[in-house]
């Protein structure tokens, strides 16, 4: 069974040319015309409302009609309106395909005499099987997120004739005008059937394609690649706005500063290896900062980059004398060093270690060596610090990691020839994490640090250049094999008269700046800094003296602000107004001769003091009975001065019958402070003697010294910082070993000349010396 349509048209139908567009029987769809082209297409129609659209083939030349496909629509116009913005729209709908005969007219307006086409829609099983193809087909599409209005698919669901079916499906398959244009021109409408199902196949497989790899990538792609997706679309709108790509101009600023960094050629291929890497890396992982970080970290080190050596010794000399009174060897030392250096360019910097008490300026004379050589100045404090990762830095796979102090410190300062201090080395501690101390033994020695390797970097870097100075309190806490890299050097304690003209040249009118008194700075009398240094410190440093010092100017200062009028001259009065009661006393000038009782010298971290070494005896068993915070060395030492005095009591009249059926008690007051060491045997074997024999001991006379069993005195520490003590103290005469006699040249002379030496080999000297 056959039916067809049939269509009566005029001889002329008035003739429409497209060229975005192919119209199709049955759709509707509007023209936008300007307002000339509105009114030529009003005058061109006739009371049939009628018009044929058909597409252009090939644009004309000038003053000729176009090229027009050969099959074109007969539209029916279903409305025309003027837009407000000017212009107008027409609303056409389809109505059938017809063939352009003949052109019958150009001017005003194209006219064609045209014939309908008639299509046969033939009802087959082969035409209901295409049909129903065609809509399970449209369904999937749509299911694969294909849109088509609600509208259009109630209607394909409604049409059973497979013209109109093709012509409708083929609206909504995106197809170049050149298929559409082929589809029109396909009369059979079984072939065109066939023709839209073949294109609309290959776009559910797209679809379906589409789906399987979006699925995929779904379940692939989390977070950084969805950011990474984002970041290219970013990328490739700022490139089509022309605006500059941040990743590419990072990259470039990273690369230039490599090439300029001045690596070596080893480092340089490890540099660009990784930058080769990190280009390939998504910006949004983790690994990309990773990478970032460790180029920055290679590309700011100061491979070549060295500040200049000031090698004038008399400019760095007037540098050192101008911030630092005394310490004549360590200037010397520095000075030493710029000489070699301005006869020999390349050498490597010295290893340093400056020991001495708290407040002797370590730490400050590193700054001033640093301004005198002209190079930057770096201080790391290594006081409490655990672990080993702190000096080699952690291994670049741990979340976090960074490079160890002595890198990041030289990357900061961009230069590879600094003054490098590493401050209180003596309290470097030891757990499970590693031994920091260790660590060192590489930065610390010429011989190595030339090839430093940090975990982190993992590529060498010469230290060689860096002048590493070292500070302590004490040397015995210091391993072995650190101690043997370092020179050291010993800073003890200042005399009164030193610590007089710090106060006079440094301390006072620093205090005066910071405590707003520059504009009328008040004069200390010389009395009323011996008053503060004698009276309220006690200390081998300067610390507590620029504390009393600003303690002062800060109450000068409040009075000031009271209204009261500022105080010219601070004398030794003013001083005890300001500071209060005394807070030492001479212990020794205070106290009278008593039996039992000698004075010692001893060594502490802060400097010297004396110690007082008591002896009593009561019955008992012949026991020894130890007080006073002592050590074992020092316990060990009381046993043998008693061993000693009882092996040779008959010298001193002493009564053997004395020791038996006796405890003697031996205690060494400040019993909170613990005591150690081997240098007061000597005092305690006098004490004993003084004791037993009923003599009186000479408190003006201090002494120092370790025993033996046969009574021989031996060699001590820290000879100076005992006799500045005995000196702040008040005593006239000093005993000490004949082994450190030649120690007496490191006491300032004025010093000396307060003081009696008497230097002794035999115990039994030194207590003729102390017993009345």
């Amino acid at each position: 069974m056959s039916e067809s349509v049939s269509i009566s048209l005029p001889s002329h139908v008035p003739l429409y040319p497209l060229r975005e567009i192919v119209a199709f029987p049955f759709m509707i769809f509007p023209l936008f015309l300007k307002d000339e082209e509105l009114v030529s297409f009003e005058e061109m129609l006739g009371h049939e409302q009628l018009v044929v659209v058909v597409r252009i083939k090939e644009e004309p030349a000038s003053g000729t009609p176009p090229l027009l496909w050969e099959i074109g629509t007969l539209c029916k116009v279903n409305q025309i309106y003027r837009l407000p913005e000017g212009g107008g729209k027409v609303v056409l709908e389809g109505l059938s395909r017809v063939r352009v005969e003949e052109m019958v007219a150009v001017e005003p307006f194209l006219q064609a005499r045209c014939e309908p086409i008639h299509e046969f829609v033939e009802k087959s099983v082969v035409a209901e099987a295409l049909v129903q193809s065609l809509n399970a087909l449209l369904k999937i599409a749509l299911s694969y997120g294909r849109p088509l209005p609600d509208d259009v698919m109630k209607m394909i669901d409604l049409i059973d004739n497979p013209a109109r079916l093709a012509d409708l499906v083929a609206l909504y398959v995106n197809l170049p005008l050149d298929d559409q244009q082929r589809l029109l021109e396909t009369i059979d409408p079984l072939e065109r059937l066939k023709k839209v199902y073949m294109h609309l196949t290959a776009e559910v497989q797209r679809l379906q394609v589409k789906n399987e790899v979006q699925t995929e990538v779904t379940k692939r792609v989390g977070k950084s690649q969805k950011e990474y997706l984002l970041r290219e679309q970013m990328k490739q709108i700022q490139e089509e706005l022309g605006e500059d790509d941040s990743r590419s101009a990072e990259l470039t600023d990273l690369k230039r500063k490599l090439e300029a960094a001045g690596m070596p050629s080893e480092v340089r291929k490890i540099a660009d290896k990784e930058f080769r890497r990190l280009e390939r890396i998504n910006p949004a992982s983790p690994e990309y900062t990773v990478s970032r970080t460790y180029l920055d970290y290679l590309a700011g080190m100061p491979w070549q980059n060295a500040t200049t050596d000031n090698n004038d010794i008399n400019q760095a000399e007037a540098v050192l004398d101008e911030d630092h009174y005394d310490l004549t060897k360590v200037k010397e030392r520095i000075l030493e060093y710029l000489a070699v250096r301005s006869l020999r360019e390349r050498m490597k910097g010295p290893i340093l270690c400056f020991v001495g008490p708290p407040g002797v300026g370590k730490t400050s004379l590193g700054k001033s060596i640093a301004r005198a050589l002209g190079r930057t100045f770096i201080r790391v404090s290594l006081g409490g610090m655990r672990d080993e990762a702190e000096i080699r830095g952690h291994r670049r796979t741990y979340i976090g990691a960074l490079p160890g102090r002595i890198i990041q410190e030289l990357y900061r300062c961009g230069s590879n020839n600094p003054v490098f201090m590493l401050d209180e080395v003596d309290k470097i501690g030891l757990d499970f994490r590693g031994d920091p101390a260790s660590a060192l033994l590489e930065v610390l020695d010429p011989e190595q640090n030339y090839t430093f390797t940090d975990h982190y970097l993992d590529v060498p870097f010469d230290l060689s250049h860096v002048m590493f100075i070292t500070t302590a309190n004490l040397l015995d806490p210091i391993p072995a094999a650190l101690k043997d890299r370092m020179e050291v050097i010993q800073l003890s304690g200042y005399t009164d008269e030193e610590k007089e003209k710090i106060a006079v040249r440094y301390l006072i009118p620093k205090e005066v700046e910071e405590n707003g008194l520059a504009k009328s700075p008040p004069a200390f009398a010389t009395a009323a800094i011996s008053k503060v240094i004698g009276d309220y410190t006690r200390e081998a440093g300067v610390r507590n003296l620029q504390r009393s010092i600003a303690s002062v100017c800060r109450k000068v200062a409040k009075e000031i602000t009271q209204g009261k009028p500022p105080r010219e001259t601070i004398t030794p009065e003013v001083v005890e107004e300001l500071l209060g009661p005394r807070k030492f006393f001479n212990e020794v000038a205070a106290e009278k001769d008593r039996s039992g009782v000698v004075t010692g010298l001893a060594w502490t971290e802060s400097g010297g003091d004396i110690i007082f070494v008591e002896a009593t005896r009561m019955k008992g068993k012949g026991e020894l009975i130890l007080t006073g915070s002592l050590g074992d060395v020092m316990k060990e030492s009381a046993r043998a001065a008693l061993s000693f005095v009882r092996a040779n009591a008959v010298e001193w009249g002493i009564d053997e019958a004395a020791f038996e059926g006796t405890d003697l008690h031996i205690h060494v007051p400040a019993g909170a402070i613990p005591k150690d060491g081997p240098s007061a045997g000597v005092t305690m074997a006098t004490a004993i003697v003084s004791l037993l024999a009923g003599r009186l001991a000479r408190r003006d006379v201090a002494m120092t010294g370790e025993i033996s069993l046969t009574g021989r005195v031996l060699a001590i520490g820290g000879l100076k910082e005992k006799v500045l003590a005995a000196r702040r103290a008040g005593v006239k005469k000093v005993v000490a070993p004949s082994r450190n006699r030649e120690n007496l040249e490191e006491i300032p002379e004025e010093v000396r000349n307060e003081l009696e030496f008497v230097f002794v080999d035999d115990v039994r000297e030194a207590i003729a010396m102390a017993l009345q």
